[in-house]
């Protein structure tokens, strides 16, 4: 018997990849909620796209009828506080409201570990983590977290995740090595996923037997952390910065006084954000992707596609 399954978010980073993940399934039917623009070519026999707003609480009445688990990717990231509350949590309260209303059986919403704020953390499970988010665009994902948890819902926190598609991982840390000149000395330890990876994850705990109690907070990031050199390495390789000499911390955070973007990458950079991350993927019997650093690596060509050629004609 085939399942129903809602995405939002669908025309995101995470969201397109899994639509991808979910495709591969034949046996499943999906629902996409489309708010602007043009989502990927999808086979139509299986795909439904629909339209909504989450800032509109009434254009997602009705949204989960039929559906039997709803995936939430969607999430606003940056802007004005209200509309990061009225996307991120009451918009977040409108789908779950909807998802009860039509007996929904599983919700899994895509979160962040920035929820927990700034590091260091090394090693550590959710629940060993107290939630304390530093900005506005976090409370608010924290709050669609309660929303999620309260309905019996499961609650994925990656941190890094990087791939094809990604306008934040690897571009954050290009803007601050084009800030500074140069490469970070004394970066910390990272958990990162490959985007593909978690996609499969996503999908895995959507469609995971009713009898596998997911509910709750879970990391979903490779277990093996990725060193911040081999993250300033894979920007050296997509800027063509190779070989430059590294920054102390103390004289990158005097150059970024007035660069408060790529000092807040820096402040990430060089504290540890390390998360347990392997329980869910046994749980789950999922294929974890590759270490962060043979991913990124795997990746590298699609980055200088992205960012080197910008870079390039900016000189």
């Amino acid at each position: 018997m085939s399942q129903h399954l809602l995405i939002t978010g669908a025309n995101g980073f995470i969201g397109r990849h899994v639509v991808r993940a979910a495709l591969a399934r034949p046996d499943i039917r999906i629902r996409l909620v489309r708010h602007r623009g043009d989502l990927a070519a999808v086979d139509e026999d299986r795909v439904r796209v629909v339209r909504a707003d989450l800032g509109d609480a009434a254009s997602v009445d009705g949204l989960c009828r039929g559906v039997d688990t709803v995936v939430h990717c969607a999430s606003r990231i940056g802007g004005e506080e209200a509309e990061l509350r009225a996307v991120n949590e009451a918009g977040t309260a409108a789908l779950v409201a909807d998802a009860r209303r039509h007996g929904v059986r599983r919700i899994v919403y895509v979160s962040t570990a920035a929820v927990y704020g700034r590091g260091p953390f090394r090693g550590a499970e959710p629940h060993e983590l107290a939630v304390r988010p530093r900005s506005v665009t976090s409370a608010t994902r924290a709050a669609a977290e309660r929303i999620v948890l309260a309905a019996g819902g499961t609650v994925l926190r990656p941190h890094l995740v990087y791939g094809t598609g990604d306008r934040w991982v690897i571009p954050g840390l290009a803007l601050l090595v084009r800030h500074l000149g140069a490469p970070v000395a004394g970066a910390g330890v990272h958990s990162a996923v490959e985007v593909s990876a978690l996609a499969g994850a996503v999908v895995g705990a959507a469609l995971a037997s009713p009898d596998l109690d997911l509910a709750g907070a879970h990391h979903v990031n490779h277990p093996v952390p990725v060193p911040g050199a081999v993250l300033m390495e894979a920007v050296g390789g997509v800027l063509g910065t190779d070989g430059a000499a590294p920054l102390d911390p103390e004289r990158a955070r005097a150059r970024l006084r007035e660069h408060p973007q790529a000092l807040h990458h820096l402040e990430m950079l060089t504290s540890d954000h390390w998360f347990a991350g392997s329980s869910l993927w046994r749980l789950l019997g999922q294929d974890l992707g590759p270490e962060p650093a043979e991913g990124l690596a795997r990746h590298l060509p699609w980055y200088r596609d992205q960012l080197g050629s910008a870079v390039h004609a900016g000189r």
